[in-house]
Formats: C-alpha cells, sequence, structure tokens
C-alpha cells in the first residue's frame, strides 16, 4: 500500500469512527418522552452540518480510491445484475479416449 493510499485509508477510518461517535452523542442526548431537549437549535443544526461534511468527504475520498459506493437495493427497483445459470460440463468418455 502506498503512502497516499495508506493516508485516504486513515483518513477513512477517522470519518467512520467521527460519524459513529457523533451519532452516540445525538442518540444520547435525544429527549425521552415528554422531556425537553438538551440542545440548543443551533447545536442540532452544527451537528446536522458536521454529518453532511462527513458524508461529502466520505464521497470525495471512494471516487479517489475508486470505491464502489453501496447504495440500497428496494423490492420494487429494477435489478441492473442478470443472473446466469452455469453448467458443470459432462465428464468425456474414457473409452472414446
Amino acid at each position: 500500500m502506498n503512502d497516499e493510499s495508506s493516508k485516504f485509508s486513515m483518513e477513512r477510518r477517522i470519518l467512520r469512527i467521527m460519524r459513529k461517535v457523533l451519532a452516540n452523542v445525538v442518540k444520547d442526548a435525544t429527549p425521552r418522552d415528554d422531556m425537553p431537549g438538551c440542545l440548543s437549535d443551533q447545536t442540532v443544526d452544527d451537528i446536522r452540518h458536521c454529518f453532511e461534511l462527513i458524508s461529502i468527504r466520505e464521497k470525495e475520498l471512494a471516487e479517489t480510491l475508486n470505491l464502489d459506493q453501496a447504495h440500497p437495493l428496494y423490492p420494487d427497483q429494477e435489478r441492473t445484475a442478470k443472473r446466469i445459470t452455469i453448467s458443470k460440463p459432462a465428464k468425456p468418455d474414457p473409452e472414446k479416449h
């Protein structure tokens, strides 16, 4: 692995961890039932902006590294891959050789 690829790999790892930590903070700070929220509107907007920036950078890195972005496949969505059948070839008859 070359130095640049290693740098991008580390950056992807950092972004993934940042996303997880930020999601856990949101989960822990989300008010239960009728309790008031503890985060200000500005903080909520800042968190959304952080998620957006992380997502944008992850997409840039995926394009730079030529990684295919995984997308969900919904049941009503047409599949682009076609299924093919592969049959096992018949064994040659030893008497014919």
